[in-house]
């Protein structure tokens, strides 16, 4: 047994001793399913605390031979598959997390350096009576050990992408390391499974990538790895069950990542925490920092700044994410930034639709603190008084409430607000405070049609009333008002036992002003 070569099965037994672990092992009947095929090669690219490194380290407890852990893995998923034991503890398996050798090392050079002495001292170690040709070149070292002792390896790799994030602009020292991890891994009889995770999907350089032979599983296609790299919808239903937490407020607060295969994904992290603590919050900023964003939306490209605006207004924006070079300084359009936002986290990707939006509230909170320190100032001042507009409303001031919109409208000028989808896109903007309160609705059926905005209270909230919102453009408020009695809105609240509260608004296209006029709704 070995620091990085055939380590013992520690790190996963802290994972399962924890307070909160929910069983992955299935990812093991995939990995299982493709060793020593031309499928092998494997690479997981999620977002911080979505527990990659765990995963990996599953990998490293189930297969090294440095470990004896059928007891551990027997109460888990995989201990039902036919090959549970055929792979069990059988493979030399090299564990390395390549952020932890990179902070030991001043360039990428000395990573590659450090990297190889480190596996030739634990090869040497294993196998003191093999011939070693060169001692001093891992890969040659590697390819003796399979030669003489006919044991292939498994090669785990965490934090593959760290030289892309550390080095954003060295794009010598990005090609050198690609380079390298092709000459250890590609075409290597000696690897039977190479896994790597990191937050970005592998680089891509001039017209090939060096690294092409890996199967990719991110944000934007996980493909049937979905459900093993993040909290699934059921497992957080199970949770919320034994901790007694309010399953709408955690899917309200830490859910938004779905894929085209139906599985709704929720950051493990912050559920762990949220149970742990019995209180729903803003976990996120533990593990990352508000400027990190604010530097990506900040970026200079026409479009970007509507997109980000929209989508804190609710809404979803179409995405080209073909042109992304996977590195975090290789930008060319707002469709570039957008992208790397998905893999980071904070933004989820619709692959039927190829749009994006905002997943959640916690990472809603991360942009509104990522403006409120920007250059945004007209933005951040409209999310501020946001709550004043909302305390108008029911307060039953529709005066102030229009001059708000109109204020939004203003310190959002330009947006194209040429109909009623641009002004809902502008309320949103103007009751931002209200997703503290409500869930909010847009295009409710209701009665003999759809009402535009419905806020409905959460339910730790039940004194606040409802809200039916109806827009108009060139009309009259008054009109959005019998509109909403005359098509019945209200039917789809019937269950609803609380005050609801009617808002028209229209849009003189003449005169440039917002009317607001507010009922309280008679059943």
């Amino acid at each position: 047994m070995g620091i990085y070569l055939n380590p013992d099965s520690s790190k996963f037994e802290e994972a399962v001793n924890s307070d909160i672990y929910i069983d992955k092992t299935g990812l093991l009947i995939y990995t299982n399913s493709v060793l020593h095929t031309m499928q092998k090669y494997i690479c997981i690219s999620r977002p911080r605390r979505f527990g990659k490194s765990i995963a990996a380290n599953m990998l490293t407890a189930y297969y090294s031979r440095g470990c004896d852990t059928e007891q551990l893995f027997s109460q888990f998923e995989i201990s039902k598959d036919m090959d549970f034991k055929k792979y069990l503890n059988q493979y030399d398996t090299i564990s390395v997390n390549m952020q932890e050798i990179l902070s030991r090392s001043h360039n990428v050079c000395e990573l590659i350096s450090r990297f190889g002495r480190l596996i030739i001292r634990d090869l040497k170690n294993e196998y003191p009576d093999v011939d070693y040709f060169d001692d001093t070149d891992v890969i040659e070292c590697m390819q003796d050990v399979y030669a003489q002792k006919k044991q292939p390896f498994i090669i785990i790799i965490d934090e593959w992408d760290c030289i892309f994030r550390e080095y954003k602009e060295n794009k010598e020292a990005q090609e050198k390391y690609l380079d390298f991890l092709r000459d250890l891994l590609k075409d290597k009889a000696y690897v039977h499974l190479a896994y790597m995770t990191g937050i970005l999907p592998i680089k891509k350089y001039g017209t090939h990538s060096a690294l092409n032979m890996f199967d990719e599983f991110s944000m934007i296609d996980p493909g049937p790895l979905a459900r093993y790299v993040g909290f699934t919808e059921n497992e957080v239903k199970k949770l919320c069950e034994q901790y007694q937490m309010d399953m709408a407020e955690i899917k309200n607060w830490y859910d938004g990542y779905s894929f085209e295969n139906g599985i709704s994904i929720y950051s493990p992290r912050c559920v762990v925490n949220c149970m742990r603590f019995g209180k729903i919050g803003n976990y996120w900023n533990q593990t990352e920092t508000f400027e990190a964003l604010r530097i990506y939306i900040e970026m200079n490209f026409e479009g970007l700044k509507d997109d980000v605006i929209s989508m804190i207004a609710g809404n979803a924006v179409p995405v080209n994410t073909g042109s992304f070079a996977n590195d975090m300084s290789t930008f060319h359009t707002e469709d570039d930034v957008l992208t790397l936002l998905i893999h980071l986290g904070y933004v989820s990707y619709d692959y039927d639709n190829k749009t994006v939006k905002i997943p959640n509230e916690e990472v809603r909170t991360e942009y509104v603190n990522s403006i409120s320190a920007s250059t945004w100032g007209e933005v951040s001042k409209a999310l501020k008084e946001s709550a004043d507009t909302l305390e108008a409303i029911w307060q039953k001031r529709p005066k102030q409430v229009a001059e708000a919109i109109r204020q939004a409208h203003f310190e959002t000028f330009h947006i194209q607000y040429n109909d009623e989808n641009a002004l809902s896109y502008t309320i949103s903007l103007a009751l931002y405070a209200a997703r503290n309160f409500y869930v909010i609705h847009r295009e409710l059926a209701g009665g003999k049609g759809f009402a535009d905005l419905v806020f409905l209270p959460r339910k730790k909230f039940p004194e606040k009333p409802a809200i039916v919102v109806e827009l108009k453009w060139d009309k009259t408020a008054e009109g959005a008002i019998a509109q909403i009695k005359n098509k019945e809105y209200c039917r789809s609240l019937e269950e609803y036992e609380g005050n609801i509260l009617l808002v028209g608004v229209n849009y003189n296209k003449q005169t440039k002003e917002h009317e607001c006029v507010i009922e309280e709704y008679v059943k």
